[in-house]
């Protein structure tokens, strides 16, 4: 847009180009510097969901979205993705709602039977990026208890040079520390990074410290993101 005789204008297509051409050239600038990819893990490269447990139970989805929504919450799950132990969360949760102890208490017990299989496609999408030369990094909010359990049934993970676990480390995106963390754990320079996550507050808190980001949305829309694309292009 531009003025032209006291009026607003649309600037000819063919002087546009250059903008645009310029972008694209920042954008494979950006590219060539990565040389790292950080993946969440929970619904990026496998699906762990509580209603897969609470569904059967309640009969119901919209009664198992009630009960996460308003017992177990995701906030209450978050503690526990922070280093607080699963028995201590578990007391301190149905202290305050004794009524719904037993399916308190299945949150820990029956915790294996949330997780899913693997997120379609993305043991392919990483196989590629290793063959393409990329190191490969995990970096997740999850349980150290609960990782362990399903840490090896996933050969997804195996294909991971090094990962972060934030219980281990009592710290949880979208911390600048949980970042920073990584980062020094295997000297890493965030500009030479790309993370993915599905969680929006995730991704701006890896573009708040330094590292490019995409949110994730599923493999295909992954691979044709405009960060992402050159990656797997020459």
């Amino acid at each position: 847009l531009y003025y032209q005789e006291g009026r607003l204008r649309h600037r000819p297509r063919e002087e546009r180009a250059p903008e645009k051409s310029c972008i694209f050239a920042v954008r494979k600038v950006i590219c060539a510097m990565i040389k790292n990819v950080i993946f969440d893990f929970g619904a990026v490269l496998v699906d762990w969901n509580p209603h897969y447990l609470y569904d059967p139970w309640f009969g119901s989805h919209e009664k198992a979205a009630w009960f996460l929504e308003n017992i177990c919450t995701t906030r209450w799950n978050t503690q526990m993705d922070g280093g607080k132990p699963f028995a201590e969360g578990i007391a301190e949760l149905t202290a305050l709602h004794p009524e719904w102890q037993k399916e308190i208490a299945m949150f820990d017990s029956q915790w294996e039977r949330m997780m899913g299989g693997e997120i379609p496609g993305m043991y392919e999408l990483l196989s590629r990026l290793r063959t393409r030369g990329y190191r490969l990094w995990g970096l997740t909010n999850w349980s150290s208890e609960k990782f362990c359990l399903i840490r090896g049934k996933y050969p997804v993970f195996d294909l991971l040079d090094g990962m972060l676990v934030s219980g281990d480390v009592h710290l949880l995106k979208p911390s600048a520390d949980i970042f920073r963390a990584l980062m020094e754990k295997y000297a890493l320079e965030p500009s030479e990074c790309v993370f993915v996550d599905d969680n929006a507050d995730n991704v701006a808190g890896a573009e708040a410290f330094g590292i490019p980001a995409v949110r994730f949305t599923g493999a295909a829309n992954l691979c044709a993101s405009p960060l992402f694309r050159p990656l797997l292009t020459d």
